[in-house]
């Protein structure tokens, strides 16, 4: 019941209430005239009349203190639980919630200020998970940087201190101080384009292309280093419709990030990458599988988070900045598709990704 329904029965009861009251009051009355004052109304009537106009005030009195207590206590209380509540997410708190009763005006505003207080604490937890997240940001940017720097500095040490005593040695240390450099750079380039993706600053330049014979192209020339290194690489197609709206720039280092992060790790004698690429009603579908040692089921979910590593990939050995994959998931996300992973250990792991087909319908998720 609405408050000023509320208030209109209030005032209605004070008036009825009295007046209906008259009626019972006269039979009071005249029962305790007849049994204690051993008369009628008529042979003492002002007493009567006074005894009529006290009771008749006593209850105008007692009905106007119960209805205005009663109106009071429905809206005083919840406006005072409103108020503890203002004055806990003043100091911080918002662990608590309020219980909506009743469909009133107040009911309304503290079902409003439930959904403002989770949507308070859904905001906080969200920027503690962002403050976490960036501390383990800065946590691993720095101690990626800090890796090749270490490996560049003892090498210059090297030579400086005639360690490098030799023309081999010295072409040895320089080539690898080359290498280190390299790795640098690379690191500064992929935190650049992932700052920039998860700002959503990258201009994308997507254009209409026919994503099976760029994989035809692409795939041949990874083919010449992969085959040169004792490995193999097989491509196959299911469907006839590829047609998708990308960018070629973009997709191009997906491609790079999730073929480098499978030959990273291959461990047989010998490593092999397929490449399935699958049409389906609305999608193309990219599957590459690697025949490497697989990852762990506890892990897989978090491959694509930033700088998440697998205990392997923590190898120094292999290098790598630990934002391939989350590259990999912002960029394709932006062409409106998704990404995933299959695996298993010791058979190997296969990542898919799919782009939406070309076309009006199909490019609501693109993110221009």
């Amino acid at each position: 019941m609405s408050i000023k329904k509320r208030l209109v029965l209030s005032n209605l009861g004070m008036i009825i209430i009295p007046i209906l009251s008259i009626f019972f009051i006269d039979i009071v009355l005249v029962f305790i005239m007849l049994v204690l004052f051993h008369s009628t109304p008529k042979e003492n009537l002002p007493l009567f009349m006074n005894l009529r106009l006290i009771s008749f005030l006593l209850v105008l009195i007692v009905t106007n203190g119960i209805l205005t207590y009663l109106v009071s206590k429905s809206i005083i209380e919840p406006i005072q639980k409103l108020a503890d509540a203002a004055n806990k997410i003043a100091s911080g708190n918002l662990d608590f919630s309020l219980q909506v009763t009743g469909n009133d005006e107040i009911s309304q505003l503290t079902e409003s200020f439930e959904t403002m207080r989770k949507k308070l604490k859904e905001a906080e937890e969200l920027k503690q998970k962002y403050e976490q997240n960036r501390k383990e940001l800065i946590a691993s940017i720095s101690h990626d940087l800090k890796t090749p720097i270490t490996s560049i500095k003892g090498y210059i040490n090297g030579i400086k201190d005639g360690i490098a005593n030799t023309p081999e040695k010295m072409e040895r240390y320089i080539e690898t101080i080359a290498n280190k450099a390299s790795e640098l750079d690379e690191l500064i380039d992929e935190l650049f384009l992932f700052s920039k993706l998860s700002l959503q600053k990258v201009q994308y330049h997507f254009e209409t292309m026919d994503i099976n014979s760029y994989l035809k192209d692409y795939l041949e020339e990874l083919r010449f280093d992969l085959e040169e290194n004792g490995g193999t690489i097989n491509y196959e197609v299911d469907g006839k419709e590829f047609l998708v709206k990308a960018d070629r720039k973009q997709l191009h280092r997906v491609l790079i990030n999730i073929i480098q992060n499978s030959v990273k790790y291959l461990d047989k004698e010998t490593p092999a990458i397929k490449v399935k690429l699958s049409e389906k009603q609305d999608f193309v579908q990219v599957e590459i599988n690697d025949n490497g040692p697989g990852i762990d089921q506890i892990a897989l979910p978090y491959i694509f988070e930033q700088f998440y590593r697998t205990d392997q990939s923590r190898n120094s050995a292999t290098g790598g900045s630990g934002i391939g994959l989350a590259i990999v998931k912002q960029i394709i996300e932006d062409h409106g598709g998704v990404v995933w992973a299959e695996s298993e250990i010791g058979l190997g792991t296969s990542v898919f990704f799919t782009i939406p087909k070309a076309g009006e319908a199909n490019e609501e998720n693109i993110n221009y």
